[in-house]
């Protein structure tokens, strides 16, 4: 009986932190991506074009997630996570050295679905894109690529929120990674 009052109070104590809105961290590029696209020379330079919510979808999918009670996750990208993903893409691209805004060979995405649940024992994540690589208005690559996450959480709001924020941002690496594994996107690139 002590016990089933303690994790009231827990619960209750949980839903008196309030509503916040948490930004993620900046995207910075990581050294396996830069690796992945320095791999096997040969890459044309790229620009970065627009990045957009896919048509259809809702606008909230693109704003926020939520992270727990009231809490929301949003972009510090003009609180777009099409934006994050864009900027993502972007700081990797030129940390290989393949950046070129002015190339004729030019990457746009549509963000399908964005999806994160902190749960109480295992958190669980979804990212979903569709990306087109371009050159001289020749699409040369069209595909929706995924990535799903699962991580051990906790009934305990101040280790499952930071846990569920770090994991998330997290899958946009991951899901740009998946991107530069993809054999078909690195011929699209080459010169």
């Amino acid at each position: 009986m002590r016990l089933l009052a303690m994790a009231g109070v827990m619960v209750a104590a949980s839903q008196l932190v309030g509503c916040a809105s948490v930004k993620m961290g900046q995207p910075a590029a990581s050294v396996d991506n830069a690796v992945k696209l320095r791999d096997g020379s040969g890459k044309a330079p790229v620009a970065v074009g627009a990045f957009a919510l896919a048509a259809g979808k809702p606008a909230s999918l693109d704003q926020s997630v939520g992270v727990r009670g009231g809490n929301t996750l949003a972009s510090p990208i003009d609180n777009s996570f099409a934006q994050y993903l864009k900027e993502t893409l972007r700081v990797e691209l030129e940390a290989a050295q393949l950046l070129d805004p002015g190339a004729q060979t030019r990457i746009t995405g549509t963000l399908v679905d964005s999806m994160l649940d902190p749960g109480m024992s295992t958190g669980k994540g979804r990212l979903e894109a569709r990306f087109v690589v371009t050159h001289a208005d020749t699409v040369k690559y069209d595909r929706s690529l995924a990535v799903e996450s699962e991580w051990e959480s906790s009934f305990v709001g101040a280790v499952a929120i930071p846990a569920a924020v770090q994991n998330y941002q997290l899958m946009y690496r991951n899901l740009v990674g998946q991107l530069f594994d993809d054999a078909d996107f690195r011929k699209a690139l080459a010169r």
